[in-house]
């Protein structure tokens, strides 16, 4: 290459070089990158619960950290087993509770438990949810009711992250194929596709394993980013490769095709991605952090994408370079002029059409009915739980557990609050220390769990004297008056020392635990039989207390009868705060599945309207820039904003729920991604209107993009529908069949109301199209030899549209953009350097014949 060439190149051209020259020493560095990331992905640790998104001054979140802080959980069960006579369970629910690790078994006659010929057994077990052991202990259960019809509705052992890396797996490996088939098909050589797979591989896996850096990431964010990561950013390299491409077929060698495609690839891909940046940016926003959790790891997948097509595939271009060049085959997607003319014909009607779709989907989507706990989404793929779960809810009715946390330390009020809410006609259980049953003659220590009005039955936190202590524990009342004195003392109380002991009380509880801390330390000692039951009486005591009583919390749980969200569940919210609040004020907190679903709703009113706003507002900033255009920001955002509109009316229509997070997530993406279909066809329009009729530039114009909607369009469209045909979770499978469905909708408008609107828009769009000053635009007609820096368009014995660096010989007609020209009337050819003289000279002699 000569120097003046050099001098004379750009700072794209300049990089692009350098890229290409310095390739073997970015294989060496994307080579370490991948591997490092590989052995990083195994860090990265996943999350599966929603309301950790939750903001923090949420009334779930708060209530949530809480209840991690100062409460256990202990692993619970609803064992349902169909088509049994109440004897066989009966039996079964002994055999059940036998079973080590196993703490209690709730059944009995009532319908509660014993309906339909089938019967509910509501196991609890000695360890937290969590727990190893607890899944052990599950599987014994199943294990001895294998053979009965049983449907175990239950937290316990579900590994959501696990399922879901199988099903997804499976998903990859479909996709996958679906990918490969796309781009044989619209690809110009087969060994293109080779090099498009390693860009991508690279890319996710880089993606994948520098989640660790942000500690935790959601179930959502690490099924989906790899699958949308891929379907979003395909577009990049397939736009390199095809520029790439197009130099090869302009005569370039190898290696000055990959610099040129390159220089001009960056810019373009740059431009293309900023909008899909913006619409996960607006995702990034939302004030429920889920949206900011999947975000940021698709920007960065995104920008892994980009660094992948723009430092690792120039070096493999020209590594297959020339496998490339011998597996060319033809044209294999087929022109749609025939479809062009009836989007033509129909340019008068369908736009009205559209405008009466949109405006109904607009109200449509506002209408469906959008639900906030995951178990409630109408989805067809269920996995067993699930099953499990509808199982149960269809035989004996759907309950709702609500935790009510108040300050530690008035277990009078909290027995008051207990007896009104127990009276709620929806509640059929309420559980807390001021109702637990002192029942220590049994050997369920650690008390009942129902409701009790029996007035002779002792309470935990009943206050006792010590004659009454003395005779409920079977302890001597010297005993007994002792540690009430030794209480005092501890608690720096000295009315039992210096006033009548035998009128002293103290809550049950307090003088129970007193007493065990006190044989702790050898102050009283029991034997035989009382020393075993004080044993059993301790680990009641410890299992109860871990469960209700924290270090500055009581909590008391309630079971509804009711839905777990809805006007109903949040009207007896209210209800049982309402009730708190008249002992503790404003110092309560609900927590649950239904303050869950309430708080979710109310984030989703805020973040929906955000979500739109923003995203539209950022594509718009983006294509104003873009197009130097006022209207057709507007009309392009207008057009996949009506897709997203249709695209969630659908459910309203079609009568199925759902879940909040598919729009929310969709909606941006939908927008932010789709919109560069829009964007193919207005740029290829807005270029050929100048040299042809309007009409045939639309007809061309949807000819010329279809190959790249058809191959970016169908490998996301199948991506969204394959995830939510093969995956088992609601939210999953929810977020991939909006995807799907609303990619589906923006190609088919943006392939054929768009280019209508366009056409019809055209003198609109020219009126406010923005002209920058200080670019010299000319027509000229030259013949001879004519220097040429800067942009020209028009006809130069054939059509050239592009930047342009070198020497033309022959007829220009033509748009000239040009920072410096140099024309040589009567064709007399400038003073050039050696190299390039030659080179004129060769064009010449070969292209004789066609200059005028």
């Amino acid at each position: 290459m000569s120097s003046e060439h050099r001098s004379s190149e750009t700072f794209m051209e300049k990089v692009a070089r350098l890229i290409v020259d310095k390739r073997n020493a970015f294989f060496l560095i994307f080579l370490a990158a991948t591997i490092f990331a590989a052995v990083s992905i195994s860090k990265v640790q996943v999350n599966d619960d929603l309301t950790k998104y939750l903001p923090e001054t949420t009334e779930t979140r708060r209530g949530l950290d809480v209840m991690d802080k100062e409460f256990i959980t202990l692993g619970t069960a609803n064992i349902m087993v169909s088509n049994i006579t109440y004897n066989e369970a009966s039996l079964l629910s002994d055999q059940i509770a036998d079973i080590p690790g196993v703490s209690e078994v709730d059944f009995d006659d009532t319908t509660d438990h014993y309906k339909d010929s089938s019967a509910l057994f509501t196991v609890t077990f000695d360890y937290d949810e969590d727990d190893p052991k607890a899944k052990e202990s599950l599987e014994d259960v199943e294990a001895l009711l294998d053979g009965y019809d049983v449907y175990p509705s239950t937290t316990v052992g579900r590994d959501t992250s696990a399922d879901l890396q199988k099903e997804m797996s499976v998903i990859l490996a479909i996709a996958a194929v679906v990918i490969v088939a796309v781009l044989l098909f619209t690809s110009k050589s087969y060994m293109e596709v080779p090099v498009y797979l390693i860009v991508f591989v690279v890319a996710a896996i880089l993606n994948m394993g520098t989640n660790y850096i942000f500690g935790t990431i959601s179930f959502v964010t690490n099924s989906i980013a790899i699958v949308l990561q891929l379907a979003m950013a395909i577009d990049y390299a397939i736009i390199f490769c095809h520029r790439y491409m197009e130099e090869r077929d302009n005569g370039l060698d190898s290696r000055e095709a990959d610099i040129t495609a390159l220089s001009k690839a960056i810019v373009e891909i740059s431009s293309s991605s900023l909008t899909t940046i913006s619409g996960l940016v607006a995702l990034m926003l939302m004030q429920f952090k889920l949206g900011y959790d999947m975000g940021i790891v698709l920007v960065k997948g995104i920008l892994f994408s980009m660094i992948s097509v723009f430092f690792l595939m120039p070096g493999l271009l020209m590594l297959f370079g020339k496998s490339i060049e011998r597996t060319r085959h033809r044209n294999l997607v087929p022109h749609i002029n025939l479809w062009g003319k009836v989007v033509l014909k129909l340019r008068y009607i369908l736009p009205i059409v559209f405008v009466a779709v949109i405006a109904v989907g607009a109200v449509l989507s506002n209408k469906c009915d959008y639900v906030f706990i995951e178990n409630d989404t109408d989805f067809d793929n269920k996995p067993d739980w699930r099953i499990a779960d509808d199982k149960v809810a269809d035989t004996f009715g759907q309950k709702t557990t609500i935790a009510l946390l108040v300050p530690t330390g008035n277990y009078d009020d909290e027995g008051r609050i207990l007896r009104e809410v127990a009276e709620l006609p929806e509640i059929t259980q309420a559980t807390g220390l001021a109702n637990t049953e002192a029942d220590l003659g049994d050997d369920d220590e650690d008390g009942g769990v129902s409701v009790k009005d029996d007035s002779d039955v002792t309470y935990l936190t009943d206050s006792l004297t010590p004659r009454q202590f003395a005779d409920l524990v079977d302890v001597d009342i010297e005993v007994a008056k002792v540690l009430y004195q030794a209480y005092g003392i501890d608690k720096e109380d000295y009315t039992p020392i210096f006033q009548d002991v035998d009128e002293y009380t103290i809550p049950l509880i307090d003088s129970l635990e007193f007493m065990l801390d006190e044989r702790d330390k050898g102050v009283v000692s029991f034997e035989g039989n009382q020393a075993q039951d004080m044993d059993d009486l301790k680990d009641a005591l410890d299992k109860g207390t871990a469960q209700l009583r924290g270090e500055n919390w009581d909590r008391m749980v309630f079971i509804a009868d009711c839905p777990q969200e809805g006007a109903e569940s949040y009207d007896l919210l209210e209800q049982i705060r309402s009730i708190a609040q008249v002992y503790y004020g404003d110092d309560v907190m609900l927590v649950g599945n239904t303050t869950n679903a309430r708080d979710m709703s109310s984030s989703f009113s805020g973040d929906n309207m955000k979500i739109s706003v923003l995203t539209a507002l950022f594509v718009m900033i983006i294509l104003l820039f873009t197009f130097k255009s006022t209207s057709l920001p507007i009309l392009l955002v207008m057009t996949i904003q009506g897709s997203i509109w249709i695209n969630f009316s659908i459910p309203y229509l079609t009568g199925v729920n759902m879940f909040f997070v598919s729009y929310l997530v969709v909606s941006s993406i939908q927008m932010g991604a789709t919109i560069d279909y829009a964007i193919v066809i207005t740029n290829r329009y807005m270029t050929l209107r100048d040299t042809m009729d309007h009409k045939k530039a639309i007809i061309q114009s949807l000819d010329e993009s279809f190959a790249t909607v058809l191959t970016s369009g169908s490998i996301m469209s199948a991506a969204g529908f394959l995830i939510a045909k093969i995956s088992t979770n609601a939210t999953i499978g929810s977020v991939g069949l909006a995807l799907g469905r609303g990619t589906l909708t923006s190609i088919v408008l943006v392939m054929t109301v768009l280019p209508q609107l366009l056409l019809l828009g055209d003198r609109f769009l020219e009126r406010t199209t923005i002209t920058l000053r200080g670019k010299r635009h000319e027509q000229t007609v030259q013949k001879g030899i004519m220097r040429v820096d800067g942009h020209l368009r028009g006809h130069v014995s054939g059509f050239v549209d592009g930047q342009f660096n070198g020497i033309l010989h022959g007829s220009v007609d033509a748009y000239v953009e040009n920072k410096k020209s140099i024309p040589t009337p009567g064709g007399d050819t400038p003073e050039l350097p050696e190299d390039s003289a030659r080179q004129d000279q060769q064009e010449e002699d070969t292209h004789e014949n066609d200059h005028p």
